[in-house]
């Protein structure tokens, strides 16, 4: 008869729980270093792997140790390693990559401001700018390495929720869909490829949709989108069938969320819609970690928050909308409102 293993006592769960820091920074390295990449035509010895990546060869072994009892490479005879499944997925050209998501949260950017969330739990306030000295978006602006790799972590993540988002929500019969602050416009031209009807309108900061053009390019789109430049505290196009705001609203405490939405309410045409993407934050039974963790890292780098389903019943409200309906898409749910 086959028994559970015992259940650890209550300090060895804490000492896990404590210690979890520790293995995201063991990924991060990985992800830095580039392993997974190195690994990608299969298993290599350790001190192989470590001059391939320009490592200490003794050190590189201790992570690659490290990372294999977490489950991303396995070990083999004679200090050979080998990707698993998960670890592919640290690969830089993996289609389900993500490395650069693994590699933001091991740079002092994420990392070092999570040491301010007890400070922000007192104030109720972002640790950013007490740990870094500036608020998180002018410290992007003024570090375009550290930028950079928070760009392509957030394309990975976004890349994530696509699929699921443009199966679950039916964008058919929008006329004009405005992605705003839609980076480079990857979820976009996903729903445009779906729905051959639809046009699009990518609308974020000028630095942003610069480089956004390819993404339409690339897939055959771009005689039907349109990219504008321009400020979301300010306004947003005028007019359109329906805004789409992917992650965007976790970013900001009610206020600026509140200014947002009324710039897109004002801008709506008759009978439009506006669409948040979010993770939606479950009421008290089915809390999830991942959402409540998500809430966290909102708060400490820039004073955002991961909301319940009556939260944003009310900050719509608030913005003039009517929440019509919310549709599970994996992880994440298409809020949908109207005007009230």
């Amino acid at each position: 008869m086959q028994t559970s293993p015992p259940k650890p006592p209550p300090s060895a769960r804490v000492l896990q729980l404590a210690t979890s820091s520790w293995m995201a920074a063991a990924v991060s390295a990985a992800a830095e270093l580039g392993v997974a990449d190195a690994l990608a035509d299969g298993a290599r010895p350790a001190d192989e792997i470590a001059r391939s990546v320009g490592a200490h060869p003794p050190t590189c072994y201790r992570l690659l140790r490290a990372c294999a009892a977490l489950g991303l490479f396995e070990e083999r005879e004679g200090r050979v390693f080998a990707l698993t499944e998960v670890g592919d997925a640290l690969r830089d050209d993996s289609p389900h990559s993500m490395r650069n998501f693994a590699r933001w949260v091991g740079l002092a950017a994420d990392r070092t401001t999570w040491t301010g969330l007890a400070d922000s739990v007192r104030t109720g306030g972002p640790a950013f700018e007490r740990v870094h000295g500036q608020d998180v978006w002018e410290y992007m602006r003024d570090r375009a390495d550290v930028s950079a790799v928070f760009d392509d972590a957030m394309t990975e993540a976004s890349c994530r929720l696509i699929a699921p988002v443009v199966d679950a929500y039916d964008f058919g019969g929008i006329g004009t869909l405005v992605d705003v602050a839609g980076g480079h416009g990857a979820l976009l031209a996903a729903v445009l490829a779906a729905h051959p009807d639809t046009r699009g309108l990518l609308y974020d900061r000028p630095d942003v949709v610069a480089g956004a053009k390819r993404t339409f390019q690339d897939r055959g789109l771009d005689d039907r989108v349109e990219i504008a430049a321009g400020d979301f505290f300010d306004s947003v196009p005028a007019g359109k069938d329906a805004y789409l705001l992917s992650n965007v609203i976790h970013d900001w405490d009610d206020e600026p969320s509140l200014r947002i939405l009324t710039n897109c309410r004002r801008a709506l045409a008759e009978d439009g819609r506006v669409l948040l993407v979010e993770a939606v934050m479950p009421e008290r039974d089915g809390l999830s970690p991942t959402v409540t963790l998500m809430d966290l890292n909102m708060l400490v780098l820039c004073g955002g928050k991961q909301r319940t389903e009556s939260e944003f019943a009310e900050l719509l409200g608030r913005a003039g909308l009517r929440l019509t309906r919310v549709v599970p898409a994996g992880l994440h749910s298409v809020v949908e409102a109207v005007r009230a």
